[in-house]
């Protein structure tokens, strides 16, 4: 679990609140911190976002490169994402390679993207079997306050939804928008003496007894599923954090990806 490793005054302190029915920070069980969504934050992107959940920070740039598609599918772009943990952060993050935690949340961003079909990568083939668009996803955390993996699954939508991809003359490729189909959004739920509790934040998301991260697209249909810690979830806990995710993921798409447009 990310975090620091927690007193037992505090995490005494957490669990007797949330006996009272309440959290630290004042939220209730299933509030959110305030979000913030900024696009076009990075003039040398040709996308990008920062996003800001409470105290947590995240900012994703898309880079697009030429390159040659793999064997198995000669007429599809490749995607590809990447996380840093930026030691200045918070100070469990460490300079150096990624890290497993890194490696994980970055890999359960990519899952949603691919997943939903949310890019149409028939539509970044500039030469069949030859030459198409690679599409970095590059997310860089600049304040880790809890919950990364949300705000980067937003902040990857939004810099995606806003990214241009530049005409090429030499290949007759035409300037285009990031064909986007889909906009899977992430919400994680976890669990504390079997209460379910969204948006947890640095604290919470190390106490928890178990976490799950659920990506649903824009049809509410599941498009990745990661689930942490060793506490059990019981078929009826699972449906119950899912329906609530999936909620949740729909107001947020409403209110800060439906209105994106391309930049001009």
């Amino acid at each position: 679990m990310p975090g620091e490793v927690l007193s037992a005054l505090k995490r005494d302190f957490i669990h007797n609140l949330i006996v009272e029915g309440k959290r630290a920070d004042g939220r209730g069980f299933l509030e959110m911190r305030d979000i913030t969504v900024l696009t076009n934050v990075i003039s040398k992107a040709e996308g990008s976002a920062y996003v800001k959940y409470g105290e947590t920070k995240v900012l994703v740039g898309i880079k697009l490169q030429k390159g040659t598609p793999f064997p198995d599918s000669p007429k599809e772009g490749i995607i590809m994402t990447g996380m840093e943990l930026n030691p200045l952060a918070s100070p469990d993050f460490e300079a150096g390679p990624p890290r497993e935690e890194a490696i994980e949340m970055s890999r359960i961003v990519d899952r949603g993207i691919r997943e939903s079909k949310s890019i149409d990568l028939g539509k970044l083939c500039i030469r069949e079997g030859e030459l198409v668009w690679m599409v970095f996803v590059d997310i860089s955390v600049i304040n880790d306050a809890g919950n990364l993996v949300d705000a980067s699954c937003l902040g990857s939508i939004a810099a995606l939804m806003t990214t241009v991809i530049p005409k090429d003359d030499a290949n007759g490729f035409p300037s285009i928008p990031m064909p986007m189909r889909n906009t899977p959004v992430g919400v994680t739920v976890v669990s504390i003496d079997n209460t379910l509790i969204l948006d947890p934040s640095m604290d919470e998301e190390s106490l928890c007894d178990t976490k799950l991260t659920v990506i649903t697209d824009k049809e509410g249909a599941l498009s990745g599923m990661q689930k942490s810690g060793s506490g059990p979830l019981s078929p009826a806990a699972v449906l119950e954090m899912v329906n609530l995710a999936r909620d949740r993921a729909a107001e947020l798409r409403e209110r800060y990806i439906s209105n994106l447009s391309i930049r001009s």
